[in-house]
């Protein structure tokens, strides 16, 4: 609640500095802000002719092409991974402001995921898009987006305020965090089907909470499931959720007097 507390009185702070915070992360290059839309993009084209074209993979279950299956899970993923870095990070890039009193330090994880935010919601817009180029349109259950986004924010959030306090006594932390989010993008049925797993074992997937999230988007674009439908899954990633932002927020209150010693 004390977190929540700073972040509405800081709402306008918050909005600008994360604004900014895009800008100039792409500053002094040709393109500019032109490049934060560019490798994804390159990245899933790549995904796609490797997949698609290399290895012949067949369209989804439900008779959807790879390319859609594949957008559908790939767009929160690349939301939740860059958020999540860039986030772990915050206190290292912004420690001068970590070293004024008057600033609350607080709100610089959320500044540098409402900035990949931006981007994610570039996204969700050009896959509708795509989508109904290839006359898949959406049905209503797209609305769910928003619910699903939320939860993506949260989830980071809460991940984020653990990492970011730990990395400025840990310098190496920040790269054992990217090994975990490249394992854990494999570890995710983005590029595959989870159909390809034995029953017995697809609960051990289950157990990530991103799962919830990328399911969450295909059946938000394809299989056409509200999220009350999945109550058990739902039930249980609010409740993982909800535990590591206790975790973390207790972290962080309790390294946050020794950051600026340490940076």
């Amino acid at each position: 609640m004390g977190l929540i507390k700073d972040l509405v009185g800081s709402r306008r702070m918050l909005w600008k500095l994360a604004k900014n915070d895009f800008k100039t992360k792409y500053a002094g290059s040709y393109l500019g802000i032109f490049w934060a839309f560019v490798q994804p993009i390159i990245t899933i084209a790549i995904y796609v002719f490797v997949f698609q074209v290399g290895f012949k993979a067949a369209p989804a279950d439900n008779g959807y092409p790879f390319v859609l299956y594949l957008i559908a899970g790939i767009i929160p993923w690349f939301f939740f991974a860059e958020a999540l870095m860039n986030g772990t990070n915050c206190l290292m890039e912004y420690s001068y402001l970590v070293k004024k009193v008057v600033f609350n330090i607080s709100i610089l994880p959320i500044i540098k995921i409402m900035s990949s935010l931006f981007v994610h919601l570039f996204f969700i817009v050009l896959s509708y898009v795509i989508f109904c180029v290839n006359g898949k349109a959406p049905g209503i259950h797209i609305i769910q987006l928003f619910y699903y986004t939320i939860c993506t924010l949260v989830l980071v959030i809460a991940l984020t305020y653990f990492t970011c306090a730990v990395t400025p006594f840990f310098k190496d932390f920040g790269q054992i965090v990217n090994i975990i989010t490249q394992i854990g993008m494999w570890m995710t049925p983005i590029m595959w089907s989870e159909t390809m797993l034995s029953e017995q074992y697809r609960w051990i997937l289950k157990l990530n909470p991103v799962y919830y999230i990328v399911t969450g988007y295909r059946d938000c674009y394809i299989n056409g499931v509200w999220f009350w439908e999945r109550y058990k899954i739902t039930i249980y990633f609010w409740a993982v959720t909800i535990i590591i932002m206790f975790i973390s927020t207790k972290v962080f209150k309790r390294l946050r007097v020794h950051f600026s010693d340490v940076l």
